[in-house]
């Protein structure tokens, strides 16, 4: 009788006794997340145009030698230099740089300065703020319009204007002497000139976020205080201000931060006597190319910002602003006092002559054959149109494609910077967006320019790191309405994308995105109309080649060719405010 032998079982068995089998070493899949990898790519992008410039600043300013970083990657003998360079760090060119007496004057001329402009800008445009928020003023609409065009108008274009009205052959020059007057009614090229400029040309900076922190207080608290007695100067003294205080502080930084480090009125203006580092900090890189200098200056410059940043967060830590609830405070109601909105309309069209005068000088001049002196030109040609269509036209081209490809590295960023900050709380890739507010124009073309100015990465003097530059310069201006926007939508559009079997790009594609695209389209806007005036990256690393309207105004104002300035003057506020007007429309956000 036979016995029979069972087969071994499938997948492998073995009789007793037999060594064990070798199992089968299972392959790990690797699969590929694009929205990991689009992190990974955001994460390099910051490091290699943000992060490793403003290190590579830092060790010029202590070492007083220009450094390699990526030569040092691939070349021993520049690798070998480099760490001897920093062998030698010392404290001695900061020193000398800091305790120079000129830019020791300079830096206390430019805080003063910042200081005056913001704290005027935010005692002016507080009665302003409460008159669009709070109150019936007439044409407020209008008012509103003529409240925003200053903010994208370039600075040194706003000095042309100036020059135009309160120049010794300004127009309102020749007024002021023929009502009796004697010399000049302002003196553009004056401490007050550049103040006036920079107060008239920057002050929505402050304006809107006053506006929105008056609009969203609740009038619970307010009622209360009026329920007990206290008029109403004394309720918006002791309670409606003070919890809009914030806000007011956002504003009054944000001025400061950006009258501090913008030096196109001051270069425009040239006024004699009066030192700003901005300007040193310039002259240092364009004039004496010393880098370590510069490297200085612009430090120094990035340190005062980020300590009043600081100063602000210290302001308000610990303090409670909150009114609204979700059982839902009221807005408070309209004041419809006939008196007080006569009186803040009034203010507010008072405040807002000056800037819309002084680009309706720029108008006029761009149509004058000559204009010195009188109320009107002589005689109105197209003269300069024709002669910049003609020469510029290449400019104009030029900016658009250069802000175009700003725009589409600024929307992937935001886009994955706002994601990741919201679903993830990637706070590390929040802060590098926000970075730049504390990074002034010229420090960040300084890093740029000496990063990238040698081999193997020698990108100084190409598109590229323009275009780069102006990106990372506006990051925030897209980043902040993304990462409020994507706080806005829940997570349940998402999963319900993933339940139906889409993988986690997908559902990322077809539902965030969508309700993302207002936000980003806004924020777009913003970004393109604010790099076709930026001033600070396009005088400093703009190739020969691929100069921008900006550069064209700016070189035209510093040759002292006006006329053809202010018709390209005209044709970039054209560009941008028309540009403007689409985002305010499509994100359905009007201010006022």
């Amino acid at each position: 009788m036979s016995t029979a032998v069972a087969d071994p079982p499938e997948g492998g068995g073995s009789s007793p006794g037999a060594p064990p089998p070798r199992r089968k070493r299972s392959r790990r899949s690797f699969h590929l997340d694009l929205l990991s990898l689009c992190r990974v790519l955001v994460l390099g992008f910051f490091t290699l145009f943000l992060i490793i410039p403003l290190l590579s600043m830092v060790v010029v300013a202590f070492t007083g030698e220009t450094v390699n970083i990526f030569g040092s990657l691939v070349d021993g003998e520049i690798r070998d230099q480099n760490i001897s360079d920093l062998r030698g760090a010392s404290l001695t060119t900061f020193i000398e740089t800091v305790g120079s007496a000129q830019n020791m004057e300079a830096l206390r001329n430019s805080l003063l300065l910042a200081l005056g402009v913001a704290l005027l800008a935010m005692v002016l445009c507080t009665p302003i703020a409460y008159g669009f928020a709070r109150t019936a003023m007439p044409f407020k609409r209008t008012l509103g319009v003529l409240c925003t065009i200053p903010m994208v108008v370039p600075t040194f274009a706003a000095a042309g204007g100036f020059i135009t009205m309160f120049g010794q052959a300004g127009w309102v020059t020749g007024l002021w002497q023929q009502l009796g007057g004697s010399g000049q009614l302002i003196n553009p090229y004056s401490m007050t000139g550049l103040v006036l400029v920079l107060l008239f040309f920057l002050f929505p900076f402050a304006l809107w976020p006053m506006v929105a922190a008056f609009r969203i207080s609740s009038a619970q608290v307010e009622e209360a205080s009026s329920s007990l007695g206290a008029r109403s100067v004394v309720t918006f003294l002791t309670v409606t201000f003070p919890l809009a205080l914030p806000s007011l502080l956002s504003a009054l930084l944000l001025v400061f931060a950006t009258t501090f480090s913008d030096f196109g009125a001051a270069i425009i203006l040239g006024i004699d006597g009066l030192n700003l580092i901005v300007v040193q900090a310039y002259r240092e890189i364009a004039g004496f190319f010393d880098w370590a200098a510069g490297s200085v200056l612009v430090m120094v410059m990035v340190v005062v910002v980020a300590l009043f940043f600081s100063l602000q967060r210290l302001v308000l830590r610990g303090r409670d602003y909150g009114t609204l609830s979700a059982r839902g405070g009221q807005p408070a109601p309209l004041v419809r006092h006939r008196g007080l909105c006569n009186t803040l309309s009034l203010f507010t069209m008072a405040f807002t002559l000056v800037p819309v005068l002084s680009l309706l000088s720029v108008l006029v001049l761009s149509f004058a054959t000559t204009w010195r002196g009188t109320f009107l030109p002589d005689s109105f040609t197209t003269a300069h149109y024709e002669r910049v269509l003609d020469r510029s036209w290449g400019a104009i081209a030029n900016s658009l494609t250069l802000a175009g490809g700003a725009l589409l590295i600024a929307l992937f960023v935001a886009a994955t910077v706002a994601y990741y900050t919201v679903r993830h709380r990637a706070a590390g890739l929040d802060f590098l967006a926000t970075m730049p507010l504390i990074v002034p124009g010229i420090a960040l073309a300084l890093a740029l320019m000496q990063t990238f100015n040698t081999q193997p990465l020698a990108l100084y003097g190409t598109a590229l790191l323009l275009v780069v530059g102006y990106a990372i310069r506006r990051l925030p201006y897209m980043v902040r309405p993304a990462v409020g926007a994507m706080q806005a939508i829940g997570t349940d559009v998402e999963e319900a994308a993933r339940s139906l079997g889409a993988n986690r790009i997908t559902a990322v594609m077809t539902t965030v995105l969508p309700l993302l695209r207002p936000a980003l389209f806004a924020g777009g806007i913003l970004v393109f109309v604010t790099v076709l005036k930026e001033t600070s990256l396009t005088v400093l690393i703009a190739p020969s080649n691929w100069e921008p309207m900006s550069r064209d105004i700016f070189n035209n104002l510093l040759r002292g060719e006006r006329y053809p300035a202010a018709a390209m003057s005209v044709i970039l506020l054209v560009i941008v405010i028309s540009l403007q007007q689409i985002a305010y429309k499509f994100s359905r956000n009007s201010l006022y």
